[in-house]
């Protein structure tokens, strides 16, 4: 099955699980690398186990300066295209760089720890990591951007959003911009600016 059949077939499942390659990370985060200085970043919508944000953030630690790398994931049983959702609890990982000096990441220097519910964005566990993160940087789950967008302005998040520019383009965004003022409009801007 070609490529662009899977996604067409994924779209009219309303499958919105999509993983972003690792350079398309790279080339759009090279552009803001000095923000993260110093910084907690949260990736709250990548399964640590696969993800590729996970991946650069981890491997790109001590060049970016973090201060501390949080990633975690929405527990789904459901096998699909995109992922492989084989994972009985939902997870999040911590990441504080490596201890013993190295550029690449110590298994021993991550912390894996076990969300009590399913790991929803929206969920009271991921709210207090969310209420930690200085940046929020992901690939959301689509169908819920104006709901995810509309959370990390109502917690004053500076955020990244790498995705499709038809997230932004949709009418659906605009109750959320209206709603929350200048402040979201200016996080739209960031957002239409990074996908330019």
């Amino acid at each position: 099955m070609s490529l662009n059949k899977n996604l067409r077939e994924a779209r009219r499942q309303k499958n919105d699980e999509f993983y972003t390659q690792l350079s398309d990370i790279e080339n759009e985060l090279r552009h803001y690398s000095e923000h993260f200085q110093g910084k907690v970043v949260y990736c709250n919508c990548d399964d640590p186990r696969i993800s590729n944000f996970f991946h650069y953030f981890s491997y790109n630690f001590e060049h970016l300066g973090l201060k501390k790398l949080v990633t975690a994931c929405y527990r789904n049983q459901d096998r699909d295209l995109f992922s492989r959702h084989n994972s009985e609890r939902a997870i999040w990982l911590e990441y504080n760089g490596n201890t013993q000096g190295g550029r690449v990441p110590d298994v021993e220097d991550i912390g894996v720890h076990a969300f009590l519910g399913d790991g929803d964005f929206r969920s009271a566990e991921t709210i207090e990591l969310l209420k930690q993160a200085d940046i929020v940087v992901t690939n959301p789950p689509f169908s819920l951007f104006r709901e995810y967008v509309a959370q990390l302005v109502q917690h004053g998040k500076n955020f990244l959003i790498v995705g499709t520019q038809n997230a932004i383009t949709s009418p659906k965004w605009r109750p959320t911009t209206s709603r929350h003022g200048r402040k979201a409009e200016r996080q739209a801007t960031k957002i239409a600016n990074c996908f330019a």
